[in-house]
């Protein structure tokens, strides 16, 4: 976040809070932050502030940005949105009471390769055959992380499965229908989720999370009756990547654009805030991602 905001114009990083003070300021030394707020409630508490950025643990998602909302604040907050849907509910309710933007940091859509992935599905490939998200990473090493502690809302699902769920959401645009789904647990959480859904435009389609993977793997894959579209790095197309159409038996590549997820996603929060655009994330889609991700685990937890 610090570094795309000083290479935008329309952002500045103000103050910041931590639960330990001295690391607070230490961050903001090292940084180049001026101001360090004596708590949350004190940063969040600040007149001259339009914007929360909530970096914390999924437990504290819905928590901090209800007092955002309440306090007049803009909310960027880390994906996923809440740890369930009824926390994302409780938190789009005061978004909507305020009218103030709450916006879940799925830093991937606001990409260009999301964009043009959009315009393949909707004006090249035809009716959808099938769909395939893959988000995949090496596990934690340190046994601390929070993504190993089930009580902050750790897990494959929450924390890679999200992009892959929003990811097939978008491009089918609609709900899915989980069709079945299963995982493999550790410490508590979720190693590795799969999920087997249905869309009304594509009723085969599949994600995979997992921090089982000796690389980290971010794919989409989507087959229509006239071609076939595949991404490889379409979450974090700045490292590298490719998009790869294939229509007619013929394929063309094409390099992502290296412009990084997070620059974007920044623009496109300033332009919200200016209001000349609405949000891509949060609102309705933040409470039907989290719904898609509260079906998986039910279904998960009962095959």
């Amino acid at each position: 976040m610090i570094e795309p905001a000083r290479r935008n114009e329309n952002i500045e990083v103000v103050a910041v809070a931590a639960r330990d003070p001295e690391r607070a300021h230490l961050f903001a030394q090292k940084h180049g932050i001026a101001e360090v707020a004596s708590s949350y409630s004190d940063l969040i508490e600040r007149t001259d502030l339009d914007l929360i950025y909530i970096g914390l643990p999924p437990i504290q998602h819905a928590h901090w940005a209800l007092r955002s909302l309440e306090a007049g604040k803009a909310a960027l907050c880390e994906k996923p949105l809440a740890i369930n849907a009824s926390e994302a509910e409780e938190m789009v309710s005061m978004a909507t009471t305020t009218a103030r933007p709450l916006i879940e940091a799925l830093h991937y859509r606001f990409h260009p390769t999301m964009a043009r992935a959009l315009e393949i599905v909707r004006c090249d490939l035809g009716p959808l055959r099938s769909m395939q998200a893959t988000v995949a990473s090496p596990a934690p090493t340190d046994p601390d992380d929070i993504r190993w502690r089930a009580d902050l809302g750790g897990g494959a699902l929450l924390d890679l499965g999200c992009y892959a769920v929003h990811a097939l959401r978008t491009l089918a645009g609609g709900e899915p229908v989980i069709r079945a789904a299963s995982r493999i647990m550790r410490s508590g959480v979720d190693l590795t989720t799969h999920a087997t859904l249905a869309f009304d435009r594509c009723e085969h389609a599949r994600i995979l999370c997992s921090f089982d993977s000796a690389a980290f793997i971010n794919s989409l894959r989507v087959v229509g009756e006239r071609g076939t579209l595949d991404i490889e790095g379409f979450m974090l197309p700045q490292r590298g990547g490719v998009l790869r159409l294939t229509i007619g038996g013929r394929t063309h590549e094409s390099p992502l654009a290296a412009v990084t997820t997070y620059d974007e996603q920044l623009a496109h929060v300033a332009q919200v805030l200016h209001d000349e655009r609405l949000p891509l994330t949060g609102g309705a889609d933040g409470i039907a991602n989290a719904r898609a991700l509260d079906a998986i685990r039910i279904a998960a937890e009962r095959s």
